[in-house]
C-alpha cells in the first residue's frame, strides 16, 4: 500500500495529451523558487563587488571573474545537466543542484583569497545552478503548449522578485553583519531548491486507446502488419490462383485496377499510421533515445539561434554587476544607488508578464517579437553610457529591466516553438544551446572590468554589452529566413518522393493490368476450344 501511495505522489503523471496545467502548476511554482535561488541571487551579488575588492585588495576585473566563472560553469555544464536528467530523471538532478548551490555559497564565506571564491562560488555553486535550472524549465515546457510562453514568463519572474527584494536587503544587512554572514544566510536560503526538486514529477503522454473498429495498439508492429496483409489477401480479388483469369471474367479490367490501387493505397496509409504511433509510443516526451544529442547542430536555424544566445549573453550579467558602481560614479549616493537594481527588477517583472501575453496572441513568428525587444534593449545599453543625471539613470534602469525581462524569459522556452527546433527536440537542444552561451558568459563581466580599469569609466562596460546585443539581433533576424528555406527544401523533397512513389505504383498497376489481360485471353481461348 505504501508503494502505491509513493508512486501516486512521486511517480510520473500520465496524460492522453499535453495537460495545459494539472501538476504543471506545481512545477511552475518550483521553477519560480528556482529562479529566485539561481539567477535572482547571482545577479544580486553585485552589491558585494566593492566589499570584495576592499577585502582582498583586487581590481574590478579580478573580482568580476568570480561571477564570470560562475556563469561559465552554469552554462558550460548544460549538456551534462541534460544528460544526467535523461539518464536519472529531473528530480534527483535538481536536488543535487540544490545541495551544491547551498554548499558553494556557504563555504565562500570562509574564503581567504579571491582564488578561493573562484572555486566555491564559481565552480561549486555554478554547477549547482545548472543542475537546478535547466531540468526545471525543460519539464515546465512539457506540461504546457498553448500557454507555454505565458506560464514560463510568469514563473521566471522569480528572478526579478529576488533582485527587487535582495539588493536593498543585502546592502542593509552587510552594514550590520558583514558580507561573510550575508553569504551564509544566502546559502541557507538556497537550500530550498532541494524541496523544489521533489515537486518535479515527470510527464508521460499516452494517446487514448484506438476504438473497436480499428487495429489494437497493444499488438506489436510486425503482428499488425501481418494482420493487415492477411485482411488484404482475404478481402481482395486474387490474381495469383490458377483460375484467376476465369474469376476476372465477371469484373472489367478497369474495376480490377481501381480496386487493387485503392487497396494498395489504403494499406500503405494504415502501415504509415501504425509506424507513426509505434514511434510515438516508444519515445516518451520526458526522455531521449540519446543521453546527449548533438544532431541539432545540423539545423542551421538552430545554429543562428545559438549565436543569438551567445552574443546576447554579453548583455545579460554585466549591467546588473556594474550598475550600482556606475550610479556612484555619476554622483548618486551609495544607499540610493542600490535601489537601481530594484528599479530594474520591478520593470523586469512587467516585461516578463507582458511578453507572455503578447506571444500568446500574436499571429506572426514569435522570433520577430523577440527581435524587436533585442533591438530596443541594445539602444538602452548605449543610453546608459551617455546619461549622467539621476533620473536619466532611473529611466534607463526601468527600460533596461523591461526589455531584459522580455528577452531573458523567452530565449530558452522559445526553443520549444516550431520557429526554432520544436518541443520534440527541446530536451536535447537546450543543453547544447546553453553550452554555446557559456563562452560569452565567461567573457562578459571580465571584459567589462578590463574596459573599466583601462578607461576609468564604468560606462565603457555598457558599450561592450551593447555591441554584443547588436550582434545577437543580426543572428536572430536570420533564424526565420533560414527556417523557411529549410521547410521549403523539405517540402520539395517530400513532393519528389511522393511523385516517385506514384510512378512506381502506376508501373506496378500497369503490370498487373497486362497480366490480367493475358490471363483473360488465355481463358477465352480455352472456352473457344471447348466450344469447338
Amino acid at each position: 500500500m505504501r508503494t502505491s501511495r509513493s508512486q501516486r505522489c512521486l511517480g510520473p503523471n500520465v496524460y492522453p495529451e499535453v495537460p495545459e496545467g494539472g501538476w504543471g502548476w506545481a512545477v511552475a511554482v518550483a521553477f519560480f523558487l528556482v529562479e529566485v535561488c539561481t539567477y535572482g541571487t547571482l545577479k544580486s551579488q553585485g552589491v558585494f563587488l566593492q566589499d570584495l575588492m576592499e577585502e582582498f585588495g583586487e581590481s574590478n576585473s579580478r573580482v568580476s571573474w568570480v561571477f564570470s566563472i560562475c556563469v561559465f560553469v552554469f552554462t558550460f555544464t548544460a549538456p551534462l545537466s541534460m544528460m544526467l536528467s535523461n539518464r536519472f530523471g529531473f528530480r534527483p538532478v535538481v536536488m543535487v543542484g540544490g545541495i551544491l548551490i547551498s554548499l558553494g555559497t556557504i563555504t565562500s564565506a570562509f574564503s581567504t583569497s579571491i582564488n578561493d571564491m573562484y572555486i566555491t562560488v564559481g565552480v561549486v555553486s555554478g554547477l549547482g545552478y545548472c543542475f537546478a535550472f535547466l531540468p526545471t524549465v525543460t519539464l515546465l515546457a512539457q506540461y504546457f503548449s498553448i500557454q507555454r510562453a505565458l506560464v514560463t514568463s510568469v514563473a521566471s519572474s522569480g528572478e526579478s522578485f529576488a533582485i527587487f527584494a535582495f539588493a536593498p536587503a543585502l546592502f542593509a544587512l552587510k552594514e550590520h553583519i558583514g558580507w561573510r554572514y550575508c553569504f551564509v544566510a544566502l546559502g541557507t536560503f538556497q537550500a530550498s531548491v532541494i524541496g523544489c526538486g521533489l515537486l518535479l514529477r515527470p510527464i508521460i503522454i499516452e494517446p487514448e486507446p484506438v476504438k473497436e473498429g480499428k487495429l489494437s495498439d497493444s499488438l506489436p508492429l510486425k503482428e499488425r502488419l501481418t494482420v493487415l496483409e492477411q485482411e488484404n489477401e482475404l478481402s481482395g480479388t486474387s490474381i495469383s490462383s490458377e483460375d484467376s483469369g476465369v474469376t476476372s471474367l465477371s469484373t472489367s479490367n478497369g474495376d480490377v485496377r481501381t480496386a487493387e490501387a485503392e487497396k494498395q493505397v489504403r494499406m500503405e496509409r494504415e502501415v504509415q499510421d501504425i509506424e507513426g504511433k509505434e514511434l510515438l509510443l516508444s519515445t516518451p516526451p520526458t526522455s531521449s533515445s540519446k543521453l546527449l544529442d548533438f544532431s541539432v547542430l545540423k539545423d542551421r536555424a538552430f545554429l543562428w539561434y545559438s549565436l543569438f544566445g551567445l552574443f546576447a549573453t554579453l548583455g545579460f550579467f554585466a549591467p546588473q554587476l556594474y550598475v550600482i558602481e556606475l550610479s556612484k560614479s555619476r554622483g548618486v549616493e551609495p544607499g540610493v544607488a542600490s535601489y537601481m537594481l530594484s528599479v530594474i527588477a520591478v520593470a523586469e517583472i512587467f516585461g516578463r508578464l507582458s511578453i507572455g501575453v503578447v506571444l500568446n496572441k500574436v499571429q506572426c513568428r514569435k522570433t520577430l517579437v523577440v527581435l524587436g525587444c533585442v533591438i530596443l534593449l541594445c539602444l538602452v545599453l548605449v543610453a546608459f553610457a551617455i546619461v549622467w543625471e539621476f533620473w536619466g539613470l532611473v529611466v534607463c534602469c526601468a527600460l533596461y529591466g523591461y526589455f531584459m525581462g522580455t528577452v531573458s524569459s523567452t530565449h530558452i522556452p522559445m526553443l520549444a516553438e516550431e520557429d526554432v527546433v520544436g518541443i520534440e527536440k527541446m530536451a536535447s537542444s537546450v543543453g547544447v544551446y546553453v553550452f554555446i552561451q557559456s563562452f560569452a558568459g565567461l567573457a562578459g563581466p571580465p571584459l567589462g572590468g578590463v574596459l573599466i580599469d583601462v578607461t576609468q569609466n564604468y560606462g565603457a562596460a555598457f558599450y561592450s554589452c551593447a555591441v554584443g546585443m547588436g550582434l545577437s539581433a543580426i543572428c536572430l533576424a536570420l533564424v526565420g529566413p533560414t527556417k523557411s528555406g529549410m521547410c521549403q527544401r523539405q517540402n520539395r523533397h517530400k513532393e519528389e518522393c511522393r511523385s516517385t512513389e506514384e510512378e512506381e505504383r502506376m508501373s506496378q498497376d500497369s503490370g498487373q493490368s497486362d497480366f490480367l489481360e493475358v490471363d483473360f485471353r488465355h481463358a477465352a481461348d480455352q472456352e473457344h476450344v471447348s466450344v469447338i
